[in-house]
């Protein structure tokens, strides 16, 4: 069996981090709409409690997805979003933009339920 070269590796893990970003950024939206539109249901809970487990992964790697850890390995380009498929803009403000809106979206959740 061929074993991949460290571009490809890099690729693999990029494309998985993106996937991923797109799942907990989806949870995160779907948190907001259940709020604003009253719809709090399992699902908005499920969503929840993905976003609070992401943020416990980031506490314990201080801050950093361990797909960034791990991709350190096969690159040496550290610059911001060289992990992930996304724009370097997005890539530098990530976590305040989606914290910002997962907060928004929680306190309307909460509100929602009170």
């Amino acid at each position: 069996m061929k074993r991949l070269d460290n571009s490809k590796r890099l690729f693999l893990i990029k494309l998985i981090h993106t996937i991923i970003w797109g799942v907990l950024v989806a949870a995160i939206f779907y948190t907001l709409y259940t709020g604003v539109f009253d719809r709090v249901g399992m699902l908005t809970w499920f969503c929840i409690g993905l976003i609070f487990v992401e943020g416990i992964v980031l506490l314990i790697c201080r801050g950093k997805c361990p797909l960034t850890l791990l991709a350190h390995n096969y690159t040496d380009n550290h610059s911001v979003g060289f992990d992930i498929f996304l724009p370097v803009w997005l890539a530098e403000k990530n976590k305040f933009i989606f914290s910002m809106i997962f907060f928004v979206g929680f306190i309307l959740v909460l509100w929602r339920v009170l």
